[in-house]
């Protein structure tokens, strides 16, 4: 299908296909009528408003395995740990959650490297963090990665709030990328064991992650759709390219903020009643202001830590706009909002916008 206008009829009829959706991807379309429905289909189920969010000191991500992960990923290469808050016994961990929730806390991820496996080793510190959720009320996400059964039942039985799961069914991914021997099945398996304990699954969506190229994320679109359903938020976010060795910096370019546009889009058509939120980790530096802006342009009504700019630029572009803020990871569920609210001095940056 080459012809815009009849795409847009199709997808406000609910009766573009998957190859539909595929030829847009790879389309040169002037983006600017889907941006229009996308920016209808937005208002009209959430209203003129955006959530920011700005974790900061009272949303911090821990990691349970300090600065090292099994898997070495072309794009991580262990660089997203050390920027995390360590915490690699459990009583490191009970101790930092627990003088967090006495500091005007309101949550915090859980994450770590992953293990051969794929696995992130949260199970040895299960005990700590259902105590920490019996004990006070931080809201707790946590990054497991592929899991097992018995990390899946004591995970339920903490009553965690969020598992945030990365979505990539790509097998060159999966090998390429993040040096994992497993599959597609694999990630079905863990899914359905988080569905099997009722967990709340945020999908997360890395655009790019191929060397910044777009590569199969359409795929894990569809997956989302046929195993997960309709989730209440999907988080986007954009590869980062390496900055070091030379070796990898040189297989990865930066995604193209059309590209991040598109894949957007996609899913506020097939997902017009999920929140959309673009994730922290995305393309800094010059790109970092139009990725932003095209990405509330595509329908997303949540944005972590945006520029100044791009929320005055949102209040030119939709007049009467209003902006929510909350201290706290994008993935938060709606119903943890109040809790969340920033304080001023939370969002001091963004005075005067």
């Amino acid at each position: 299908m080459n012809n815009p206008e009849r795409l847009i009829k199709k997808i406000g009829a609910g009766t573009a296909s998957w190859e539909d959706f595929s030829n847009f991807l790879n389309s040169d379309y002037n983006l600017k009528p889907f941006f229009k429905l996308a920016n209808t289909i937005r208002t009209s189920n959430f209203g003129n408003q955006i959530k920011v969010y700005i974790p900061d000191k009272r949303f911090p991500a821990v990691s349970v395995t300090g600065s090292k992960c099994a898997l070495q990923c072309e794009h991580c290469n262990e660089k997203y740990l050390d920027g995390m808050k360590h915490a690699t016994t459990s009583k490191k961990l009970e101790n930092f959650l627990l003088n967090l929730a006495k500091n005007e806390g309101v949550g915090a991820l859980i994450s770590g490297g992953c293990e051969e496996d794929g696995s992130v080793p949260l199970l040895g510190f299960l005990d700590v963090i259902k105590k920490v959720k019996d004990q006070t009320n931080l809201i707790i996400n946590t990054h497991t990665g592929l899991l097992n059964e018995e990390t899946a039942s004591k995970l339920a039985d903490t009553k965690v709030d969020i598992v945030s799961l990365d979505i990539n069914i790509d097998e060159e991914i999966i090998k390429e990328i993040y040096h994992l021997d497993k599959g597609i099945g694999d990630y079905k398996k863990t899914i359905g064991l988080l569905k099997k304990y009722d967990l709340n699954i945020v999908p997360h969506i890395c655009i790019g992650l191929y060397y910044g190229r777009l590569h199969k994320e359409l795929d894990s679109i569809k997956f989302i759709k046929e195993i997960i359903g309709n989730p209440s938020l999907i988080v986007l976010i954009a590869l980062i390219p390496p900055v070091s060795p030379e070796e990898k910096r040189k297989k990865f370019s930066t995604p193209d903020p059309i590209d991040i546009a598109k894949i957007i889009l996609v899913l506020r058509f097939l997902f017009p009643k999920t929140e959309l939120s673009l994730g922290c980790m995305r393309p800094r530096g010059p790109l970092k202001i139009e990725v932003e802006q095209r990405a509330v342009l595509a329908g997303v009504n949540r944005i972590e830590i945006p520029s100044k700019d791009t929320l005055k630029w949102a209040k030119k572009e939709y007049p009467g706009i209003k902006f929510e803020f909350y201290s706290a990871c994008c993935a938060i569920p709606e119903r943890f909002e109040k809790f969340a609210e920033s304080f001023k001095k939370d969002i001091s940056r963004y005075s005067n916008i």
